[in-house]
């Protein structure tokens, strides 16, 4: 080998290991805080005013869990996530699909100024919308209900715009030969179309089961009583009646993040093959 090429090679190797080391480090910045929360969460409550401050709880205190759980109404909060959740993802794999296939696939006049005009929704800040959209729900007496929590939030645009790139990723040769079958339109969406896309679709409401999930603004300006909060806006009451007691505060949030990451260790691979295929075809 030359000197040329074995530089080269050096070069490349220095290269590798400096990428791999700064992911490295990038993953562990990442951990700490979990590693931290989890840690505090099983400390006693004087434990954590402590200096130097302990890493890890001498004598881990298992009942912070159960006591921060049943000090607020933590089961109502998390039913009232759960439905939040279902409800919207739902909406938002209906619409995405519906709607992305439309824009992908139909003709129809206006279709890409329509289209231009949903992606022009993405560049509005959500905090403008707040007042109009509170001031409706208002008006249909939805304040501190599941339909004011839930109908503001059944369309994802970010989820059609997905689902329209990856509908134009699929070869239209499998929707011809359905169609010389004499299939129709709709029978083409729903047994040709939707059952290719379900990477996709497993992106789709994987991010809108996180957005939802962990929703704070909307829900705390929609709800009134403890009955209606879910879980994010919960905790932050939860934060008001036990301010100093971190241990308890820190159980109630590792609690609140368990099913995001069930949620990420079953879907990963769906989240991953549908990242990969959703290529940005025009």
């Amino acid at each position: 080998m030359s000197d040329a090429a074995a530089a080269s090679v050096a070069r490349r190797r220095a290269v590798n290991a400096a990428t791999y080391g700064a992911a490295v480090l990038l993953g562990i910045s990442m951990l700490v805080p979990f590693l931290w929360m989890i840690s505090t969460s099983l400390m006693d409550e004087f434990e954590v005013f402590q200096f130097p401050p302990r890493l890890i709880p001498a004598d881990p205190v298992w009942s912070n869990y159960p006591n921060a759980l049943t000090a607020a109404p933590f089961g109502r909060f998390f039913l009232n996530s759960a439905v939040m959740s279902l409800f919207i993802v739902a909406g938002h794999l209906f619409t995405a699909a519906t709607a992305g296939y439309a824009f992908a696939r139909l003709r129809f006049p206006g279709r890409d100024r329509v289209f231009i005009l949903f992606l022009a929704n993405l560049m509005v800040p959500v905090i403008v919308l707040l007042i109009p959209r509170f001031l409706l729900v208002g008006a249909l007496g939805w304040v501190d209900t599941y339909m004011g929590l839930i109908v503001t939030e059944l369309v994802s645009v970010w989820g059609i715009f997905l689902m329209r790139q990856y509908f134009l990723s699929i070869p239209r040769d499998l929707e011809d030969a359905a169609r010389i079958d004499g299939a129709s339109e709709w029978q083409i969406f729903w047994k040709v179309a939707l059952p290719l896309a379900r990477p996709a679709l497993a992106t789709v409401a994987l991010f809108s089961f996180v957005e939802t999930w962990k929703s704070f603004l909307w829900p705390l300006i929609v709800t009134r009583s403890m009955a209606m909060r879910p879980v994010e806006v919960g905790i932050a009451a939860f934060h008001g009646l036990y301010f100093s007691n971190w241990p308890y505060q820190m159980a109630a949030a590792v609690v609140a993040v368990v099913p995001i990451l069930l949620l990420f260790l079953f879907t990963q691979r769906y989240f991953v093959r549908g990242i990969q295929l959703a290529g940005l075809k025009g």
